[in-house]
């Protein structure tokens, strides 16, 4: 167990919630936007939501409808990746790889069309009805909307709990880079663990659904 490895505030109960970032078809898949070790991770985070299904929230990032579509850059964007919006892709490619989909429901989902889920919504708010203090970040990409994700949950006060295990990328640079970022400079405010560390402590327990 490295140094990192620990629960420094305990163990996750009752208000805890599982947040799987992006773990989508168009990522899995033959895309532009492939990340190549998705398959990799992925046995961690099936393990991690078949404990709590219930208490488990797929995002699901939502391209632009065609290309050169959106506001401001991201029109831009959408010109340049214009073979990852919805009318190249196909609408079944915005879906979640199929190991995870047969989770919702109970799991659910959660749409956004920028990186952050907290960004022009009310997540935090439905959180915070829902009695959660804590938030367990797996998915991908490791720096991108992880990162976006991470950094809304400290905004709002929330406890973070990255599983260092369950997180993906499609560039091994940048994704080690932004795990030192996030076991150093972010030391205080997020916990990171392996899949079997989080289990130990977070699979005892049934809680209610988070609606």
């Amino acid at each position: 167990m490295s140094k990192n490895d620990i629960l420094r505030y305990g163990a996750p109960g009752e208000t805890a919630v599982h947040i799987c970032v992006d773990m989508q078809r168009m990522f899995a898949e033959g895309s532009e936007w492939k990340m190549p070790w998705l398959e990799r991770v992925l046995p961690n985070i099936v393990s991690i939501t078949s404990t709590h299904p219930e208490r488990t929230i797929f995002t699901r990032f939502i391209p632009a409808q065609k290309p050169g579509q959106g506001v401001g850059m991201w029109r831009h964007y959408y010109v340049r990746w214009g073979s990852m919006t919805i009318d190249q892709l196909g609408p079944e490619k915005i879906g979640l790889v199929p190991d995870l989909a047969k989770f919702v429901p109970p799991a659910r989902t959660y749409d956004k069309h920028v990186y952050s889920p907290w960004t022009g919504s009310d997540l935090h708010q439905q959180l915070r009805s829902a009695g959660i203090d804590t938030v367990i970040i797996t998915g991908g990409e490791t720096d991108v909307c992880v990162l976006a994700t991470m950094l809304g949950a400290i905004d709002w006060g929330f406890r973070v709990i990255l599983v260092t295990d369950a997180l993906c990328s499609s560039a091994d640079e940048t994704h080690d880079a932004m795990m030192n970022v996030y076991m150093n400079r972010f030391g205080e405010q997020v916990e990171t663990v392996t899949t079997q560390t989080l289990l130990e402590s977070w699979q005892g327990t049934r809680h209610r659904k988070v609606s």
